[in-house]
């Protein structure tokens, strides 16, 4: 076929993509995915009303033509997606996997095998590891992506011209991204360490978030809370993830974050106080009122021993801070020279820890930290020389 025009071409690119609707359909596709070296791969999902995400799309491309849409609102099982998945045979690449790698795990029962994250990858090719997929593309392969689904309804059926085509071009270039990342990375050495960071994504423990008993520490306003306080957030989020998993409602639709945050810090206070101030809806109040109170109150009969250490960001004094500049001159200096970025080696929370431990004044810090172990131990290896 000849194509004339942009839009022709593009009308004939999603006439040629096959919707996968049925099992038959599906195990034809894996049969000849898994012959290949690698495929890439994408979802869309919607995740505004439920606790877990609403998976609507699965795109899977075998070259930048051989591109399919995996339909599992029409499909009854996805095992042989599976059997792909967990394949460690054949490379599966996605940009900005965690995300994606959580929502195929839950759609498939496996933990995908053998990742490749183009996102990552160019935080080792001399490009920022927070590029989305769309000046990814742009810079190394000059191609602009549409934007215009981004907020699409992808559990809506039929899909339109324009969402297929949105769906097959976050595909599409997936596998030519990856080839080019990888001539741009210098030398065995940082291959190597982009390679020790991918194998992490064979564990789904990195991608599935924190655990209800360590999800307090995420709200925004827990390192102001004394001991106590975290106590108290602590159990009020157990209890609320209990509850939004049970309505499968988004956990803010239940009780707000800052509801806790209030109860936390301002404990005892009256659930009719946090209603007339606007912060519990008057329907919230009356359904959890007395069991937020009941946590506050039992929490405050625990023993204080038994309270979580305090979360805040590490204070530095004159000395760790001229440490702490060091530090971040060096890992400057060496990311510019071996082509990677930054932001890869730590953040500054990281860093403030590590020069903590480093003058040995750590209190209730934890001293495992990813730049004491691995290739990021290996890279700071002159300054930790320096410090001996």
């Amino acid at each position: 076929m000849v194509c004339f025009s942009l839009k022709d071409c593009k009308k004939y690119r999603i006439e040629q993509a096959i919707m996968i609707t049925t099992n038959e359909q599906l195990v034809k596709l894996v049969n000849r995915a898994r012959k290949t070296d690698a495929v890439a791969l994408d979802t869309e999902f919607v995740w505004e009303r439920t606790y877990y995400p609403q998976l609507g799309l699965i795109q899977i491309a075998l070259s930048d033509e051989d591109c399919h849409l995996i339909d599992p609102c029409a499909l009854t099982d996805l095992a042989p997606l599976g059997d792909l998945l967990s394949d460690r045979s054949v490379i599966k690449i996605l940009h900005d996997a965690p995300q994606d790698l959580f929502i195929l795990n839950r759609a498939t029962g496996v933990a995908p095998q053998n990742i490749f994250d183009t996102r990552l990858a160019a935080g080792f090719a001399n490009l920022l590891a927070t590029l989305s997929l769309g000046s990814l593309i742009k810079e190394v392969l000059d191609i602009d992506l549409a934007k215009t689904e981004t907020r699409t309804d992808w559990l809506q059926r039929p899909l339109n011209e324009r969402q297929v085509d949105y769906a097959l071009d976050d595909v599409r270039y997936l596998r030519a991204v990856r080839v080019i990342l990888i001539s741009r990375i210098i030398g065995p050495t940082i291959k190597a360490w982009l390679q020790e960071e991918l194998n992490l994504l064979n564990n789904p423990q990195s991608y599935m978030g924190p655990t209800d008993s360590t999800r307090y520490l995420k709200l925004r306003g827990a390192g102001n809370l004394n001991r106590q306080g975290l106590a108290i957030l602590k159990e009020l989020v157990i209890w609320r993830d209990e509850e939004a998993k049970s309505l499968n409602r988004p956990r803010g639709h239940v009780v707000p974050d800052l509801a806790l945050l209030t109860l936390a810090q301002k404990q005892p206070l009256s659930i009719e106080a946090l209603k007339q101030g606007g912060t519990l809806s008057g329907r919230a109040a009356d359904r959890y009122g007395k069991a937020l109170q009941a946590i506050v109150e039992n929490t405050l009969q625990n023993d204080p021993a038994t309270y979580p250490p305090l979360h805040q960001t590490p204070r530095l004094t004159p000395r760790e801070k001229e440490t702490l500049q060091k530090l971040t001159g060096l890992i400057t200096l060496k990311c510019e020279l071996q082509g990677i970025d930054p932001a890869l080696v730590g953040n500054s929370s990281e860093l403030k820890t590590l020069v903590k431990i480093l003058h040995g004044k750590t209190g209730d810090i934890p001293k495992q930290l990813r730049q004491t172990e691995g290739w990021r131990k290996s890279f700071l290896e002159d300054f930790f020389h320096q410090r001996r």
